[in-house]
């Protein structure tokens, strides 16, 4: 499983015009599920998206996780992270999993964040989505449970 997260000052997800999904400061979360993607890597996932220490603490580190500040997360489905863009100019999509295991292991995910954790979003799995973020630093990583 993979995540691209930002930490951000507000964050906020539309389908066909409608917002489904909207946090103040937290964590945007685009978060890819792979072919062997099971139990194991979603509670990983799950434990680095709280745990991942990327808020300032009082002297300005970044030593704080979402689980410290109770910010909020926005999860969202995006397969296109797992593309293999090694080679050519066009992107392979055979590192991500298939739409029905994506979806499970994605709600899975979900669902766990819900009960682990106040303030979870999420946008549409599936859909064309129009995610609009405050970026805050810009503070970026790229996590993976592999």
């Amino acid at each position: 499983m993979i995540a691209l997260i930002q930490r951000v000052l507000s964050a906020s997800v539309s389908v066909d015009d409608e917002t489904v999904g909207a946090i103040g400061p937290g964590l945007l979360a685009l978060v890819a599920v792979q072919p062997d993607d099971g139990e194991a890597q979603s509670r990983r996932m799950l434990e680095r998206l709280l745990g991942y220490r990327v808020f300032a603490d009082h002297n300005g580190k970044m030593n704080r996780s979402l689980g410290d500040t109770g910010g909020g997360l926005l999860l969202v489905s995006q397969f296109t992270l797992a593309a293999d863009t090694r080679s050519g100019m066009r992107p392979s999509f055979t590192r991500a999993a298939p739409p029905e295991h994506g979806r499970c292991w994605f709600e899975h995910l979900l669902a766990a964040a819900r009960a682990a954790h106040p303030g979870v979003e999420t946008g549409r799995f599936g859909a064309h989505m129009v995610v609009q973020l405050v970026n805050d630093g810009p503070v970026t990583f790229w996590l993976d449970t592999g």
